[in-house]
């Protein structure tokens, strides 16, 4: 996703110790796993910021994921320094998948790793995460796509694949293998959601076709694409809004509520800002005891404009179309 200096500075304000109530925890791209009765939560940040939570309202911060940048990431992208982006993360036969984006700001000069871990837990025995390196990589003027925002996905026969993408052409799925960790061949692509962009811009540009942050939810007989719109990292400038498609099959097409393929720019808004939080997005979307939650980011204007986390529950009409209440914006 888009950054600037402003979100450098608002990771740089992440509280280092103690428990804050989650609209005080500054975050960018959240994203939540459950383990042995804890909330886990993973974001942008330096190595990749975490916290852990009793109830997903007081946080504690955690140690960053890595102690150093990983080595790979460095030499494949010059520009960057650690600043990880947009983490993703899923279990699977006894292992944590963590996976994350480095970038160049503006640039598809990035790439998508992964590292594994048995356990969340800084406590446990078997706590360690070992990286494995990189799994997808763009390149300007080779791939009019950007190797950011990635979502880990199991189709019904229990196949992994892979959503990702910011601006450029919209947003990919590839399928990965059993090992989750390469992509399986012979290789499987797809575009599952884009906008329209500008004519006769040049290929290296990310463009105005604002898209990014897929996430694919299974849940009543549908794959859900969530994905965010428009901009994020302005603060008060920020026009960032989430919207939702559906499909039967998890390479789509994904509808939205009119029927519009979202691979050509259909999308139904879920949720848009308003003068509080001008700007909400990039959400993650999770079934805990039993109920289904919405987890995003949004720009607090009460505090100059600061991305805090939010989090709330979601619930379905008639037709198994999700709903959020706005009320999670007036707080």
């Amino acid at each position: 996703m888009k950054r600037t200096i402003i979100l450098l500075s608002f990771i740089l304000l992440l509280p280092l110790l103690g428990c804050t109530q989650s609209s005080d925890i500054i975050v960018h791209d959240p994203v939540v796993a459950q383990e042995g009765g804890k909330y886990y939560l993973f974001c942008t940040g330096w190595s990749i910021a975490v916290y852990s939570s009793e109830n997903m309202k007081d946080w504690k911060k955690e140690a960053s994921v890595f102690a150093e940048p990983p080595s790979w990431a460095l030499e494949t992208v010059k520009e960057f320094k650690g600043h990880i982006w947009a983490p993703d993360i899923s279990y699977h036969n006894g292992w944590y998948y963590l996976y994350y984006s480095v970038s160049a700001f503006a640039k598809n000069t990035s790439a998508i790793g992964v590292a594994v871990n048995k356990s969340l837990n800084p406590s446990d025995k078997d706590f360690k995460w070992v990286d494995k390196g990189m799994v997808v990589q763009s390149v300007p003027n080779r791939d009019f796509w950007n190797a950011i925002d990635p979502n880990l996905v199991e189709d019904d026969e229990g196949n992994p694949w892979m959503s990702f993408g910011s601006f450029w052409g919209g947003l990919k799925l590839v399928r990965l293998n059993n090992d989750r960790t390469s992509l399986a061949e012979p290789q499987e692509w797809y575009t599952i959601a884009a906008r329209k962009r500008t004519d006769f811009l040049d290929d290296s540009a990310p463009g105005d076709a604002a898209i990014e942050a897929p996430f694919i939810f299974k849940k009543n007989g549908y794959y859900y694409l969530f994905a965010s719109w428009d901009y994020c990292c302005r603060g008060a400038e920020s026009t960032y809004k989430m919207v939702v498609g559906r499909s039967q099959k998890v390479t789509g097409p994904y509808l939205d509520k009119e029927g519009k393929d979202m691979a050509k720019g259909g999308g139904t808004i879920l949720l848009r800002g308003n003068k509080k939080w001008p700007g909400v997005g990039h959400n993650s979307t999770y079934t805990f005891d039993g109920k289904d939650y919405l987890v995003f980011h949004g720009y607090d204007m009460n505090d100059d404009g600061k991305p805090k986390l939010k989090i709330t529950k979601i619930n379905w009409d008639k037709d198994f179309w999700p709903m959020v209440d706005q009320s999670v914006l007036s707080k």
